[in-house]
C-alpha cells in the first residue's frame, strides 16, 4: 500500500534524527545476521556502508524533505487513487535509486561470499519465513483478518492521529474486498530467496568477476521491484489498484483536524531531515 510506503519514509525520519550516525552500524549487523562475515568481509562491508549512507545523507535526504514538504501540502485536501498511485511510483524510483548505488559494493561482496555462508543464508530464509508465517498467515482466518485491520489502523493513526469508530469500520470493511493475499506473498519471497541463493552459488561455481556480479545483481534488483513472474505481476497490479482506491478514500473521510495533524506531523519529519542532510555550501563572493 502506497500509505505504508510513505509512513516507512516518514516514520524512520524521527528515528534517523536520533541516531542517523548508528545506521551504518545498524545495518551492518543486520546483514551479518544473514551471512555471518569473516573479518576480511567485515571491514570491507563497514567501508561499503560508510560510503553509502554519506553519499544517501548527501544526496537523498534532501530529496526526501522536498518529497514530504509537497506531501504536507497535498494531505490538507482530496486526493484520489491516481494520484496515491503517482507517490507510490514517487518512492519506488527513489528505491530502484538507493539499491543502484549499492551494486557495486555488494557485488564485491558476493564474490566473496562462500559455500558455507550460502547455507548460513539459507537457513536465515527459513527462520525469517517462519516469523512471516506467524504474522501473516495465522490458519485461523478470523486471526489472519483481525490481525490486517489492527496494521492498517496503526499505519493510519501514525500519520492521522485517532480514527472514530465509523473510520475504523470503514477500514474493516474495505479490507474484506482486498485482493491481498499473504500466501501469495510468502510464495513470491521464497521465489525471490531462491533466486538470490541460485545467483551466489552461480557466481561462486563460474569464478565471476566484478562486472559479472553486478550485472546478475542489477537483475535482481529489478525482479525485487518488479516479479519476472507474471501471475503474479497480475496479481501485485489488482493489489495496487485496490491499494491506491482504498488509501484515497481513507484519506478522503478524513477530518480536517486529522489532516491538519497529519501535516504538523509531515513538517517535524521534513525538518529532521533537512537537520540531517549536510548544509549547501554558499558560493564563493566574487573577488
Amino acid at each position: 500500500m502506497v500509505l505504508c510506503g510513505v509512513l516507512a519514509l516518514a516514520s524512520g525520519c524521527s528515528a534517523l534524527r536520533l541516531g542517523y550516525g548508528t545506521a551504518p552500524e545498524i545495518t551492518y549487523w543486520w546483514l551479518d545476521g544473514y551471512v555471518d562475515f569473516d573479518h576480511a568481509q567485515s571491514v570491507k562491508v563497514r567501508d561499503a556502508l560508510a560510503r553509502w549512507f554519506a553519499w544517501h545523507r548527501r544526496t537523498q535526504l534532501p530529496d526526501y524533505a522536498a518529497l514530504l514538504e509537497r506531501a504536507r501540502t497535498e494531505v490538507l485536501a482530496d486526493t484520489t487513487a491516481a494520484r496515491v498511485c503517482q507517490w507510490q511510483a514517487d518512492i519506488v524510483a527513489r528505491a530502484r535509486t538507493a539499491l543502484d548505488q549499492a551494486v557495486p559494493d555488494a557485488a564485491d561482496l558476493v564474490l566473496t561470499v562462500t559455500p558455507q555462508q550460502i547455507r548460513h543464508i539459507e537457513r536465515h530464509y527459513a527462520k525469517k519465513n517462519d516469523e512471516f508465517r506467524d504474522d501473516y498467515v495465522q490458519p485461523d482466518l478470523r486471526k489472519r483478518a483481525d490481525k490486517a485491520l489492527e496494521r492498517t489502523i496503526d499505519r493510519a493513526e501514525m500519520l492521522y492521529g485517532h480514527l472514530d469508530d465509523a473510520q475504523r469500520a470503514r477500514i474493516a470493511q474495505a479490507l474484506t474486498r482486498s485482493p491481498f493475499d499473504p500466501e501469495l506473498w510468502l510464495a513470491e519471497r521464497q521465489q525471490r530467496q531462491q533466486e538470490a541463493l541460485q545467483m551466489l552459488r552461480r557466481l561462486s561455481a563460474e569464478g565471476a568477476g566484478p562486472d559479472q556480479a553486478q550485472a546478475a545483481l542489477r537483475v535482481y534488483v529489478e525482479h525485487l521491484l518488479r516479479s519476472p513472474r507474471e501471475a503474479y505481476r497480475r496479481y501485485a497490479a489488482r493489489l495496487d489498484e485496490f491499494n491506491c482506491a482504498f488509501a484515497a478514500e481513507l484519506h478522503n473521510s478524513t477530518s480536517a483536524a486529522q489532516r491538519r495533524t497529519a501535516a504538523r506531523k509531515l513538517a517535524g519529519w521534513e525538518g529532521d531531515l533537512r537537520a540531517l542532510a549536510p548544509p549547501v555550501a554558499s558560493a564563493a563572493p566574487a573577488s
